[in-house]
């Protein structure tokens, strides 16, 4: 309660009307990512108590849609679910208030709950992480905006990699309203792809054109993918290295005689991570360069003791 009370974000929330101190971390997130533009329909899921409802409202004035395990007390203009986001009962409703179109934006602020032993709790929150990955590519519009709150740790890197995978960008960033003795660390992913090869997928394509820079030219499941050094005519099999909205860039691993009856090569996923035996409580730090991002190339799991931040602060709660 005192670290609440002598908080400048909780005490800016209690003046303006925010639910909770957590509406400031979307924010800022938006300021530096311009996430949210005006008329977006977005899906908050996790939403509960309703502060990143309340900012979402603000700066799209579309559709709103908040999904939480609680109950989320009425917020104008702004559609709820009570239901949990990893049970399929839950995600058809989602999927029903995205419809055809699917939604612009999807957050997720969730956190799991915690038991107290950190390893164990870092893996049931990229589990957690991972349900509403997989809600998100179900309801995204192409093009669309992922972001999602993880705690770093050890799983993080693949959760990284693998939300990397599905879109044209990707950083991980902690906004100022974050605690600097907090874990956490938003992930921002734009331009959701739903071309059908993913950077690092292996296939086989017959070339049939050439493009102006002299490319090869396949195509995949009607999609583009430029072939360097091939030639028209050539069976070959590639390595995708570059995936945009509409192209692909890939290199020849082999030239093959036949085409196989089975050419492509799925791509690998992020599998649900098992939990771990306890082997130690200790907690990581936060890593953060001086423009509050991380360093994901040379990312490495801290292993420093440090407070968590749950990020909500819910004035109920306090008062």
């Amino acid at each position: 309660m005192a670290r609440n009370q002598k908080d400048f974000y909780y005490q800016q929330a209690q003046k303006e009307g925010y639910r909770s101190r957590a509406s400031y971390k979307l924010k800022q997130i938006n300021d530096r990512a311009q996430i949210i533009k005006r008329g977006d329909t977005i899906v908050d899921l996790g939403a509960a108590p309703g502060g990143w409802l309340q900012v979402a409202k603000e700066l799209s004035g579309g559709r709103i849609l908040g999904v939480d395990l609680q109950g989320i007390k009425e917020i104008e203009g702004v559609s709820t679910i009570k239901g949990d986001i990893t049970a399929k009962e839950t995600i058809d409703k989602i999927l029903d208030f995205a419809g055809k179109g699917g939604v612009d934006v999807v957050l997720c602020d969730a956190a799991p709950n915690l038991s107290g032993n950190w390893v164990l709790d870092h893996a049931r929150g990229i589990a957690l992480n991972q349900a509403a990955f997989e809600c998100a590519k179900k309801i995204l519009k192409p093009k669309g905006i992922f972001v999602v709150k993880v705690f770093q740790g050890d799983l993080f890197k693949d959760f990284f990699d693998a939300v990397g995978n599905e879109f044209v960008y990707v950083k991980a960033y902690s906004p100022q309203a974050s605690r600097s003795t907090s874990a956490e660390i938003y992930v921002i992913a734009k331009r959701f792809l739903t071309a059908p090869v993913r950077k690092n997928d292996v296939c086989a394509v017959t070339i049939t054109e050439t493009g102006e820079s002299g490319d090869g030219i396949a195509y995949l499941e009607n999609f583009v993918i430029f072939v360097r050094g091939a030639q028209v005519g050539d069976i070959v099999k590639v390595k995708i290295e570059d995936v945009k909205p509409n192209f692909a860039f890939a290199d020849v691993l082999e030239k093959l005689e036949v085409l196989p009856e089975n050419p492509y090569v799925k791509r690998s996923t992020l599998k649900k991570p098992d939990l771990p035996v306890i082997e130690s409580n200790e907690k990581p730090r936060v890593q953060r360069t001086r423009d509050r991002s991380l360093d994901i190339d040379n990312y490495i799991p801290p292993k420093e003791n440090h407070k968590e931040d749950d990020g909500n602060d819910e004035f109920d709660e306090f008062d």
